[in-house]
């Protein structure tokens, strides 16, 4: 099962994800499937760059994004249904 997660980057209290499809085995940090954007919560306003394309596809091939994600593709508008 894929699921659409964040991967943390950044150092202590700088944090910056990128956002990924990977299996849902696979540590939070290692290994995954493909990089579909960035969110960096740290600037005014948040920044979040997300492949609309790449998003739209995981989903239709099955994979589940996690709550976090999922708030993120509805306030920015990134999967408009």
């Amino acid at each position: 099962m894929v699921k659409i997660r964040l991967q943390r980057f950044g150092s202590n209290k700088k944090p910056f994800y990128r956002v990924v499809a990977a299996d849902v085995t696979s540590p939070r940090d290692g290994k995954f499937l493909e990089i579909i954007g960035t969110y960096d919560p740290l600037q005014t306003p948040a920044l979040v760059n997300i492949d609309k394309e790449k998003a739209a596809k995981w989903i239709a091939n099955g994979a589940k994004p996690t709550e976090t994600v999922k708030s993120l593709f509805k306030k920015y508008s990134i999967l408009d249904k």
